[in-house]
């Protein structure tokens, strides 16, 4: 059985395929697909072959013929997305990649959508848990009116990449500008709630099968983790029980805990960059993911150790330039 992943980066806004690669190498050949012939996970040797792919707003046919290409020259069984800019295209043609061959393990387009940013405070009611308030915005008109409704700080976030605290006008400005440039629009102005930030990644079939809660302690200025503690907390941990019997795939919940009130404040349909940590303390996401795509019976593993600490590094290493040109000129390495 051969595995596709996406989602290389590993620079300060990494991305989940290294983790989620690293939790399957030993057991399954890894193919990699790459937006991009800069991602470092590209060059880790964690993957047997490499494939630049269309990027998603591109479309479906575009997709289909390269994953197509890429089943033929590498027998690829399994595909498992990990770019929130990627998922929806995923998501609603998985009926047409599965007769492809091709095996996912996704939400359906209703889950997906229900849990988007613009729309979780709705879906929040439904689990019976807070939610900072959230405003959408279109135009730098609706920025300003949302900062006097919210005042200072605020948390400017983009539809499905980067959050920026803003701690005055100039700042939130700054900000729109930033990100509506790179992602386009809708943006969200939310409010900033104080606290301790908790987070959990987990896979589910409607029950949740595997699952690990941490700390952050340290994070990039993108808020990506940098160092954090794992953790057990129960009214984390019934959220994700409740949440799962909505969902079916992975899943990572980030919340901020304040007054012993826990605020959702973000459902990522896929698996964090984090996710390897889970692995290494004895519950392997990944593997449960497939495990599930296979219809094997899966009991839950829910337990861990607590007070274990995730630490990121910097590694530096050299490869020949031919690998990166002959990726750009081909497509493939």
């Amino acid at each position: 059985m051969k595995v596709a992943i996406s989602g290389l980066n590993n620079t300060d806004n990494p991305a989940p395929g290294i983790g989620v690669a690293k939790s399957l190498k030993d057991r399954y050949p890894l193919i990699g697909l790459s937006y991009d012939p800069n991602e470092p996970g590209v060059y880790e040797g964690l993957f047997e072959k490499v494939y630049l792919m269309p990027y998603p707003t591109l479309g479906y046919d575009e997709f289909e013929r390269r994953i197509k290409y890429i089943k033929e020259k590498s027998g690829i069984d399994i595909v498992i997305p990990n770019l929130d800019a990627e998922l929806p295209l995923y998501i609603k043609y998985q009926d047409q990649i599965n007769k492809l061959g091709l095996k996912t393990f996704l939400p359906t387009l209703n889950q997906f959508e229900m849990r988007d940013k613009a729309k979780l405070e709705k879906f929040c009611k439904s689990l019976g848990v807070k939610h900072p308030k959230t405003i959408k915005i279109l135009s730098l008109d609706d920025l300003i009116s949302a900062t006097k409704e919210l005042g200072f700080p605020i948390m400017v976030k983009g539809n499905y990449y980067k959050a920026y605290k803003a701690y005055n006008l100039d700042e939130a400005i700054e900000y729109f500008y930033k990100i509506s440039n790179e992602w386009g629009f809708p943006l969200l102005a939310q409010e900033v709630i104080n606290g301790i930030e908790i987070n959990y990644v987990g896979i589910s079939n409607y029950e949740l099968k595997g699952g690990v809660g941490i700390k952050k302690l340290t994070t990039t200025d993108l808020g990506k983790v940098w160092s954090a503690v794992s953790i057990k907390n129960e009214k984390l941990l019934n959220l994700a029980v409740q949440f799962s019997k909505n969902w079916r795939g992975a899943f990572e919940l980030e919340a901020m805990v304040y007054n012993n009130e826990i605020y959702l404040i973000e459902i990522n349909p896929r698996f964090p960059a984090w996710v390897y940590f889970a692995t290494d303390l004895g519950v392997n996401l990944p593997q449960i993911l497939i495990d599930l795509i296979d219809g094997k019976e899966v009991k839950p593993n829910l337990d861990y150790p607590i007070e274990k600490m995730y630490v990121r590094y910097v590694e530096e290493l050299s490869v020949d330039f031919k690998e990166f040109l002959t990726l750009m000129n081909k497509k493939e390495l």
